[in-house]
């Protein structure tokens, strides 16, 4: 009976696609501690700069793939029931699916490219590994000399405005609310679902473990992301 649907999604919709979460019992912050990899560190520190870039150079190039998760937003999306994306990740697995680019509101950024920090011109990837790995060279801007760094948001950086802004609208124009495979902790992204709810929506909730924001859901579910939203992509 929706009328205008948006999905929230978070790292659990990703790990049937290979890449670990963040927060989960095997997450990428149970071996490595969050608060090295902050805004300020990178900024400050060229010995930090060189280790982000070094574990960049050392990661393969192959690409993971969009998974069945994945595929059933598109499915839905493509029904008119999905209007927009709303996003935590930072994969473009949700773009490269089929999703419609313009309809994917990326909160913490992309990690398939790199930003100039000072004048937001866009670099990508290979060529920054390859003069890292020949000798070590740590990337610079060519426009303005500034730092590069990878497009996601590092701890203490400022959240996008412009995102941040767009999501909040879809969220307010909401009649339900997917959030899905989010552990629903870490704000101001967090905050969506529960602005959602309070605005008349509907809140569903799509995931592994519990969340804080069970009890004031509609729905909770816990499973697989992907076999049971390809089932309820069927069945609409």
């Amino acid at each position: 009976s929706s009328r205008r649907a948006i999905a929230f999604t978070g790292a659990g919709i990703s790990t049937e696609s290979g890449i670990p979460d963040f927060r989960g019992p095997n997450g990428v912050w149970k071996k490595l501690d969050p608060a090295e990899f902050t805004i300020d560190n990178y900024l400050k520190n060229a010995e930090h700069r060189a280790r982000v870039w070094g574990m960049r150079a050392a990661t393969t190039e192959a690409r993971p793939e969009p998974n069945d998760g994945h595929r059933a937003l598109v499915d839905l999306e493509r029904m008119g029931i999905i209007s927009s994306v709303i996003t935590q990740n930072i994969d473009g697995l949700h773009q490269a699916s089929g999703v419609a680019s313009e309809r994917v509101i990326e909160l913490h950024g992309n990690t398939t490219y790199a930003t100039c920090l000072e004048c937001g011109e866009r670099y990508e990837l290979v060529p920054i590994k390859h003069a890292f790995l020949a000798d070590g060279t740590l990337p610079e801007c060519t426009e303005c000399l500034g730092i590069i760094k990878p497009a996601t948001i590092a701890f203490g950086q400022a959240m996008p405005a412009a995102p941040m802004r767009q999501a909040e609208a879809e969220t307010l124009a909401a009649d339900l609310f997917l959030a899905i495979g989010s552990s629903l902790v870490v704000y101001p992204a967090a905050g969506f679902p529960a602005l959602a709810k309070r605005n008349g929506a509907r809140l569903v909730i799509l995931n592994r473990e519990p969340t804080p924001l069970d009890e004031i859901a509609d729905l909770a579910i816990r499973g697989e992301i992907g076999p049971i939203l390809g089932e309820a992509a069927g069945v609409a």
